[in-house]
């Protein structure tokens, strides 16, 4: 347990993608709440910084540089660099959420006085303490995460991630909420975890004509929102705004949205962070993995034929193993209307 009486500094290592760092910021916030005297730095991926960017409780952002075109070994190269950075700052307490080798090697060395992860991660044994994970049912990630607090002496009520947009985030925003709308964030990283577009298009047609629909996404996810609008119909009323809102701003029109429809993605995560209403559509994926919605209007969606074949992973996969895709097609538009 950390009793010093000079602030104790902290270290919290997320180096995953976007929806594991949101996830994350849910222990700056129990920090802040057990520890307000603490100095609390975060050590992302780069690309991810942006999250975190004016963070009330925050220090100091670290950068790692894991992948740059062209070159092979920046990851390590850079790894090297932040090692450096990290035992300069003579840390107090490193909590890494990462439960692979190159973090753990980085939180072994990096001569904290104490250093907390899971026991996955393969230099945990090195760790001053070492915590259980596993995919429970009513066990979310934030969770998991909590229980890198208990050695410190630090338990309490389940804490929502949550971001923080700028003035200028919400003041974008707002140039698109003259009336009432929906979000769609219809794209993941993963073919089998979203939803598929001729889907997507028919929920629009099902959705008021009062209703503005907003289509989400990064620039990559252009072409199918585009898809997505054309096949909907509707000549007024959609706009497709992939790559036009960073995430920060995403986020703020999340938080305002009648409702926000979302795979199990980032953009789930954004609406949690935000307390945003959401309809998470769970394809190959389920909930019970620990990564479903936390805002307060929430509610999950999937097919309810049982298929033994559901969930086919935990992170989804570029195709449907057995071709067929029942998952998605199982669930109907008229599931998730408002």
């Amino acid at each position: 347990m950390i009793t010093a009486t000079n602030s104790p500094r902290f270290l919290i290592i997320q180096t995953a993608f976007i929806g594991d760092v949101i996830l994350a910021t849910a222990l700056l916030e129990q920090l802040r709440a057990a520890r307000p005297d603490a100095v609390l730095d975060v050590l992302v991926r780069k690309g991810n910084e942006s999250l975190l960017a004016g963070h009330p409780f925050l220090n100091e952002v670290l950068i790692w540089e894991k992948k740059t075109p062209g070159d092979a070994f920046v990851k390590y190269r850079d790894l090297w660099r932040i090692l450096t950075l990290i035992r300069a700052r003579q840390y107090d307490v490193i909590l890494n959420l990462q439960r692979f080798g190159a973090t753990g090697l980085l939180t072994t060395l990096s001569k904290a006085k104490l250093t907390i992860g899971f026991t996955k991660n393969p230099f945990s044994q090195f760790f001053t303490h070492h915590v259980d994970h596993r995919y429970e049912p009513g066990i979310h990630e934030i969770d998991r995460n909590a229980g890198l607090l208990r050695p410190l002496g630090i338990y309490g009520a389940r804490t929502r991630p949550r971001l923080y947009p700028s003035a200028d985030d919400y003041a974008i925003a707002r140039s698109y909420q003259g009336k009432p709308y929906v979000c769609i964030a219809p794209t993941t990283v993963w073919f089998t975890k979203q939803y598929p577009p001729k889907r997507w298009a028919e929920l629009i047609q099902a959705l008021p004509d009062d209703l503005m629909v907003y289509l989400l996404g990064a620039p990559t996810d252009m072409s199918v929102c585009e898809t997505i609008r054309e096949l909907s119909g509707r000549e007024k009323g959609v706009v497709n705004l992939a790559g036009r809102m960073n995430l920060m701003r995403s986020a703020a029109l999340h938080e305002g949205a009648v409702m926000n429809y979302v795979n199990d993605s980032a953009a789930l995560h954004l609406c949690s962070a935000t307390n945003a209403p959401t309809t998470a559509v769970f394809c190959s994926t389920v909930p019970e993995f620990g990564f479903g919605p936390l805002a307060d209007g929430s509610r999950v969606v999937q097919t309810p034929e049982p298929l033994d074949c559901k969930p086919c992973g935990v992170h989804g996969r570029v195709r449907c193993p057995l071709g067929h895709f029942r998952c998605a097609w199982g669930i109907q538009v008229g599931d998730l209307k408002l």
